[in-house]
């Protein structure tokens, strides 16, 4: 059975799925669905087009090279059957599967690292900017712990005179 790549978004077009668009000098295009085959005639560039997989790499967000990707690359030399060797290949694929998997949840950990604080902050700040909101204007009086601290900010005997002047 051969997996064929889809040419817009690279994922996989299994036997009987997808279509193909044959171009005048013979080349071949292969689609997973109608959307990749309509973004193609449209002259979508893939690396712009957020979700595919060749924008996922070329902006950091999906592994580009590692050493397993070499394993699921395609080759055309045919190979004699043997037992033994095609046992192995099967549990090769397992392990090589598996590291694949740890280094990608990896890779996701690294690029979410800073993501946990920003979050926390931003939390933070909305609900200091809404907390009239969550508390009834009451329980804000009653309570100071509720309420923001008050900022003294020293302001210039001339910027004053001058707001005075502004007013009038």
């Amino acid at each position: 059975m051969r997996l064929e790549k889809c040419w817009f978004c690279s994922s996989t077009v299994y036997p009987g799925h997808g279509m193909q668009f044959v171009r005048n000098d013979a080349k071949i295009f292969r689609f997973c669905r109608s959307k990749c085959h309509k973004n193609f005639k449209m002259k979508r560039n893939p690396r712009k087009v957020k979700w595919t997989k060749a924008y996922r790499r070329l902006h950091g967000k999906d592994m580009t090279q590692d050493s397993t990707f070499e394993f699921e690359r395609k080759r055309n030399r045919p190979e004699r059957y043997d037992r033994s060797l095609a046992e192995n290949t099967l549990k090769a694929i397992k392990k090589i599967d598996k590291v694949r998997v740890d280094r990608e949840a990896r890779h996701h950990a690294l690029r979410m690292k800073g993501k946990k604080g920003k979050e926390q902050k931003e939390a933070t700040k909305e609900l200091e900017q809404s907390i009239h909101m969550v508390k009834a204007p009451a329980a804000l009086q009653q309570e100071p712990s509720f309420n923001l601290p008050k900022i003294k900010v020293k302001v210039s005997q001339q910027q004053v005179e001058e707001n005075r002047a502004m007013e009038e």
